[in-house]
């Protein structure tokens, strides 16, 4: 029990089976995968990170790091620890939908991360949209050519989600952000 795809089938026989799809009953399933991830984890994907980003432009590299470092692996213990009760209920439609996204990526990913990564961004993806009803990419977030992920009236912009919404290896099919027109 602790890989994308066993979590998948576990949403296969319990939450997608019933006809609503209750936040509570996901973020105990979120919550379970997550106690799977030790801090050793957590080590070998921050460093998985940093070696992904070895080309990427410095100046970018160190704000962006900050970000993914504090939001997607520091919400392990934000899920793990989150004993709020949540009344929204989930559209079935877009769970099986983002479901089958992040399924691709880890089918389009298996065979180059060696550690937990796939867990962690399925995880973290799914409790940011569904749970938390926020995008992936907290706002703040930098991009290249000094763009950012921005609230404008109570609504979450992304100025790359267009760029990438066909791409195999994002999650922005799923995001809740909108396009940031610029």
């Amino acid at each position: 029990m602790s890989t994308p795809s066993d979590m998948y089938d576990e949403f296969s026989k319990t939450v997608i089976s019933e006809e609503k799809i209750s936040n509570d009953a996901l973020l105990d399933i979120l919550k379970d995968y997550a106690g799977t991830i030790s801090v050793f984890d957590l080590m070998e994907v921050n460093s998985e990170m940093i070696e992904d980003s070895k080309y990427v432009q410095d100046s970018y590299k160190k704000k962006s790091h900050g970000v993914y470092a504090k939001y997607f692996l520091g919400r392990i213990k934000e899920i793990r620890d989150n004993k709020k009760h949540y009344t929204h209920m989930i559209d079935k439609e877009e769970f099986i939908d983002a479901v089958a996204t992040l399924k691709s990526y880890e089918d389009a990913n298996s065979m180059s991360h060696k550690t937990k990564f796939p867990l962690i961004y399925a995880i973290v993806s799914l409790y940011t949209t569904f749970i938390l009803r926020e995008p992936i990419h907290p706002v703040g977030t930098p991009f290249p050519g000094s763009l950012k992920v921005e609230i404008i009236n109570g609504n979450y912009y992304c100025p790359v989600k267009d760029a990438n919404i066909d791409s195999p290896n994002a999650v922005c099919k799923m995001c809740i952000a909108e396009q940031l027109d610029f």
